[in-house]
């Protein structure tokens, strides 16, 4: 059966289009929004002795990658293919944050953009599917079969990004296929609530998002996070692209 045709988004228009379009880089609008960040009811009862506190976030408008960055936008910018798994429209992956950062750093010279990762907050945010988020405990279904690959479906390899079920923002492959590192250092959330936070000033870790295809369900979840060293490269690790 066909998925029923998501709600039509009004998108802002997106400055400096033309230098976004040779890119080849698609981005969402996401209207900024309060949100509760953390371990939500919906997300299941296994995460209430987590460190993932709920609390209430307030975030200003900002665009997002429809889908991870693929291993054609990689190598345009840079000239390689760090990627285990090699297809063009496969995410992109064994890339460590501070590759991610040479690479946006080389991005916006060649583009005049401002891009940059998502804070964690966005990124959750924008998973939920901001003001029009349904609840759902994945990114755009409570049935993870229709928008991850993931350990039980996912054949133990990564899939062309945007093939599954796009969330409430026309988003795809926030649950699944590659975890995505975001900006924030790795630090334990507080019940406070926060405006466009920017995470812990220092830390030795940076936070990844999302599960990816060798995770079970529960890795997954929108609330999900995992952290590893800025140098850190993995074939589960690979991020998507933010700026305000």
């Amino acid at each position: 059966m066909e998925n029923e045709p998501l709600p039509e988004i009004e998108n802002e228009p997106l400055p400096g289009i033309e230098n976004e379009s040779q890119s080849g880089i698609e981005m969402a609008y996401v209207k900024g929004g309060t949100f509760m960040m953390g371990a939500t009811l919906e997300q299941g009862s296994d995460t209430s002795n987590s460190p993932l506190l709920p609390h209430e976030v307030t975030l200003s408008d900002f665009y997002i990658g429809k889908c991870p960055v693929t291993q054609a936008q990689w190598e345009t910018v840079m000239g390689n293919n760090p990627s285990h798994f090699k297809s063009e429209n496969l995410p992109v992956e064994c890339v460590s944050w501070n590759d991610v950062q040479a690479f946006i750093a080389k991005l916006n010279e060649q583009t005049g953009m401002n891009y940059r990762l998502p804070t964690e907050a966005e990124w959750e945010y924008a998973a939920r599917g901001g003001e029009q988020s349904c609840g759902y405990r994945y990114s755009g279904s409570d049935e993870i079969e229709e928008v991850a690959w993931y350990c039980e479906n996912s054949e133990e390899k990564t899939h062309p990004v945007g093939t599954k079920k796009a969330n409430e923002l026309e988003i795809f492959d926030m649950s699944g296929n590659v975890c995505e590192w975001v900006n924030d250092w790795d630090a334990p959330y507080g019940d406070s609530s926060q405006t466009n936070p920017q995470g812990a000033s220092n830390g030795s870790s940076r936070v990844a998002r999302g599960g990816c295809w060798s995770f079970n369900s529960h890795r997954a979840r929108v609330s999900d996070r995992d952290s590893h060293i800025p140098g850190y490269r993995h074939r589960v690790l690979g991020f998507r692209l933010a700026r305000s």
